[in-house]
């Protein structure tokens, strides 16, 4: 095909993504509303796109650009001596190496275990399960949302490698009590991880405008260290994130190296081995360009389309924001039986906003999530709007109700015993089978998945994963 083709025709399969443009997508995508951020970002990805960061002495460039980033990221947080860090693909890889260093710095322990608030993000289950790691999963307070440091402090016991705290939590946006944390766990000669992949660069930036902020960075004492994805509020291209650790002794167990190989000695700084030098330079020359005096600026954008939203949700009958976010991030939940969200969700996709369904857990009922950016800032009235009009519909279509027959049979299921048949036969039913993709309409399904325990939920959707990549 003739480049333009090319080009054409992936114009077209674009066409039919969310817009990650104009602050209409809350959710996986961060704005600036910035159109030369992106230009630049594409720029500086295109030049160093085939230069590979595998090799820090062939490419001494991405040496240059990791460690400024990494001096950058450590500036902002803490700006105290001795944190050093590397740059991942993103926040789940950066979260994973915090795990594997905490784990190969102590061999001794046979049966090494984490202990996380139930709210942590979920790339901590993911290192659990990867690197054989046993989870003490803390229920956190079950109004305020925030983990609860003496229960965290219980949990540590002889076996535990790591604790970690969230800031700020991705499903309510509310910020750990950090330091009580890290005083439990350094008591105790336990590493502690702060999770600041969505935070970590917006959290300063609001404490320098006046929001009160909590402690959270290496200021604080016993937190060893601390993840923070360039990609989110540093509206940098994806996928780029830093790992800080407090001192280099502590960095040293995420590295891998092998010379046990015919081949030259493997060294690694992260979980890949090649690593284009694409991301890092877009990365690198969106900070140099907005620098803080433009981050400042998009913070003090970001939080005041974050107040005026939240302001306009407690005027909504019958919505209301869960816990106290202190960052970018809402969850909006209904107090009224007489809608239902999934319905409101699918109402505001039809008024041409995505907002992020989030099912009920523990003391969490189902929400709705905002990741709200500097582009939301000016369009909150639209959103506003949308969002009541949106309730309204909801009310007037009433609740989705699923046959309770159909609903006591998903509940009886053994994910473990389920044949791939069976599992073909239950998406089918569930309105996800097929090669036609999604309906438009999503309640019915989440209503009908809402009722399925976790594990059985979280194999219906693998199952349907695989049928999206099978060619």
């Amino acid at each position: 095909m003739p480049p333009e083709d090319v080009l054409a025709a992936l114009r077209e399969l674009r066409a039919g993504d969310l817009p990650t443009h104009g602050g209409r997508t809350l959710a996986y995508v961060y704005d600036s509303g910035l159109s030369e951020v992106d230009s630049l970002g594409a720029a500086a990805h295109a030049l160093a796109s085939s230069a590979n960061g595998l090799d820090p002495t062939a490419f001494p460039s991405l040496l240059r650009l990791e460690n400024d980033l990494v001096s950058a990221a450590a500036a902002l947080l803490g700006d105290v001596p001795g944190v050093v860090g590397s740059v991942t693909s993103g926040g789940t890889e950066s979260c994973l190496l915090a795990v594997l260093a905490a784990r190969d710095a102590r061999p001794s322990v046979a049966a090494p275990s984490i202990v996380l608030p139930t709210t942590v993000h979920a790339a901590f289950h993911k290192a659990a399960h990867l690197f054989g790691l046993r989870r003490i999963d803390v229920p956190v307070d079950p109004v305020t949302f925030r983990a609860d440091p003496a229960a965290m402090a219980a949990a540590i016991d002889d076996s535990t490698v790591l604790v970690v705290a969230s800031a700020p939590s991705y499903a309510h946006g509310v910020l750990d009590p950090v330091p009580e944390i890290a005083a439990a766990a350094s008591a105790r000669g336990v590493r502690m991880h702060v999770d600041a992949c969505i935070g970590g660069w917006v959290l300063p930036y609001f404490a320098r405008l006046g929001a009160d902020v909590g402690p959270f960075d290496f200021r604080v004492p016993g937190v060893t260290s601390i993840s923070v994805d360039l990609h989110k509020y540093a509206y940098c291209p994806k996928g780029t994130s830093v790992l800080l650790h407090a001192s280099a002794e502590l960095r040293r167990t995420h590295y891998f190296a092998s010379a046990a190989w015919p081949g030259y000695t493997m060294l690694n700084t992260t979980i890949q081995s090649t690593r284009s030098g694409g991301p890092l330079a877009a990365a690198w020359a969106v900070v140099h360009h907005l620098g803080e005096e433009g981050y400042l600026r998009l913070a003090a954008s970001a939080r005041e389309a974050v107040s005026r939203i939240r302001a306009g949700i407690a005027d909504i009958d019958g919505l209301r924001v869960l816990g106290d976010p202190v960052s970018t991030l809402i969850a909006i939940t209904g107090d009224d039986d007489g809608f239902d969200l999934f319905t409101v969700a699918d109402e505001m996709k039809v008024r041409g906003w995505y907002v992020q369904p989030q099912f009920a857990f523990a003391a969490s009922p189902v929400n709705l999530h905002l990741t709200v950016t500097a582009a939301n800032r000016g369009s909150e009235k639209e959103f506003l709007a949308d969002l009541a009009a949106s309730v309204d519909a909801a009310r007037a279509a009433g609740p989705v109700t699923v046959d309770p027959a159909v609903a006591e049979f998903v509940a009886a299921l053994d994910p473990a015993t389920l044949t791939s048949e069976q599992f073909a036969g239950l998406l089918a039913a569930a309105g996800l089978g097929g090669a036609a993709g999604l309906p438009e309409r999503m309640a019915p399904i989440n209503a009908l998945l809402a009722t399925a325990p976790a594990p059985l939920r979280e194999r219906l959707l693998l199952e349907f994963l695989g049928a999206l990549y099978t060619p």
